[in-house]
């Protein structure tokens, strides 16, 4: 396993994994309400497995295609616009969303939508604040136009060709 394969599997667990299901546990203990699943909780539970399938995706294309990590410390060498990304500049984002959501469905948590909405507010800062000038300075033109071409928030229906 490379060194960029084996910090992202630590990254995977470090932030994902701690955003889109610790503080989930934290916040329900994962204890639902009695009865029997309905079409709330099964939406929730698509959603969670639709968001860790993402969140893989987008993990092993920093891998192969960037030669790095989504880590902020050990950034990709070359720009993703890959899988995903030709879709939406932040999929992985999205997805952790997903995954948040997901839960706040399935153990009918007020707790865990507030928790969603605090995790979107943070990662939409620190994408304005720091990975987007972080990218510019990077990757320059490259990004620039792809930034434009690809909405940040809302996938765009056909991929970006880029």
């Amino acid at each position: 396993m490379s060194r960029a394969a084996l910090h992202t599997v630590l990254f995977f667990f470090l932030a994902p994994g701690t955003m889109g299901f610790v503080v989930p546990w934290v916040i329900t203990g994962w204890d639902r309400p009695e009865g029997e699943l309905g079409a709330l909780e099964l939406l929730g539970a698509g959603l969670v497995a639709c968001g860790l399938v993402a969140v893989i995706a987008c993990f092993v294309r920093f891998v192969r295609e960037g030669s790095g990590t989504p880590a902020p410390v050990e950034p990709t060498e070359s720009l993703v616009v890959g899988g995903l990304y030709r879709y939406v500049r932040n999929p992985m984002y999205l997805a952790v969303a997903s995954m948040i959501g997901g839960q706040a469905l399935i153990f009918h948590s007020n707790g865990v939508l507030v928790w969603l909405a605090l995790f979107m507010l943070s990662v939409w800062s620190f994408v304005r604040a720091y990975e987007e000038p972080t990218l510019a300075q990077q990757f320059g033109e490259s990004y620039a136009r792809y930034r434009d071409a690809v909405p940040g928030w809302w996938p765009r229906l056909t991929p970006y060709q880029g």
